[in-house]
């Protein structure tokens, strides 16, 4: 009898040890990223009864890839993590057109010069319960469930001065996307290098949204972590607000957080 009660009180002390200080953990922080992705995509907009061109946003309309900043706050405690992350696209563009262009029922003749914009503000609002949380074994490991929801507030442009096609022409895109995904912590050295994987999306009527990310991340000294990595990103809008849209980023990224 004693045999077993020790063998109980042992595995309950052990149980402690393992997992009280993951249940009653608490922190939060902010952090800063840099975001250098390749861009291509495709775009059209109807408007008027027209159906629109559809056009490569590089090749047709000279929009160039560029550089992203975004911001985010997290806090945690035990197995669950919210965060909350605002960045931007903006994107731009000028060229005189090869070829006659319709977009929001307007038309472009052939040889105008033409600018053109997408500007979209997301805001993020993302909840992971971590179901497997091995923190105190080894370096680390955990995997988790992801709920995010992502709002879009953007709108695309094109303007031109040229006779015959002066035109301006703006269309606004705001749509709130829910997704799931699963997040992987691995820790490596200690509370030091750890790496890092997270992947969500939705598909739904012919429209998609897909966002991942890997990252190896550095913790030099208490509450300062440096981070950088890979991530991807592909969007498909299908007739939101007569705007379709294929667009692809993937490239790398660093950060800088500070955590509590």
């Amino acid at each position: 009898m004693k045999k077993i009660l020790s063998a109980v009180l042992g595995t309950l002390v052990l149980s402690v040890v393992l997992y009280a200080p993951s249940v009653l953990a608490f922190g939060f922080g902010a952090q800063a990223q840099y975001w250098i992705p390749t861009f291509n995509g495709d775009l059209r907009v109807d408007g008027q009864g027209l159906a629109g061109t559809k056009l490569d946003m590089e090749n047709d309309l000279g929009i160039d890839s560029e550089n992203f900043p975004g911001v985010e706050a997290f806090f945690g405690m035990g197995n669950h993590e919210f965060r909350f992350a605002y960045s931007q696209i903006n994107l731009s563009g000028a060229k005189y057109i090869n070829k006659p262009i319709i977009f929001d029922g307007n038309v472009y003749l052939l040889g105008a010069y033409v600018e053109s914009d997408l500007n979209t503000n997301m805001f993020d609002v993302e909840y992971q319960y971590k179901f497997l949380n091995l923190e105190n074994v080894l370096a680390g490991f955990s995997l988790g469930l992801i709920g995010r929801i992502k709002y879009f507030d953007g709108d695309v442009e094109m303007q031109s001065s040229t006779p015959g096609s002066e035109y301006y022409s703006k269309e606004n895109i705001q749509v709130p996307v829910p997704m799931i995904g699963l997040g992987l912590n691995i820790g490596i050295l200690a509370n030091i290098l750890e790496a890092r994987g997270k992947i969500v999306g939705m598909g739904y009527s012919d429209s998609y949204f897909y966002d991942g990310m890997a990252e190896l991340s550095f913790t030099p000294f208490p509450f300062l972590n440096i981070h950088g990595g890979y991530r991807a990103m592909s969007i498909k809008i299908d007739d939101i607000s007569d705007v379709y849209a294929s667009m692809d980023f993937y490239g790398p990224y660093a950060g800088l957080a500070v955590s509590f």
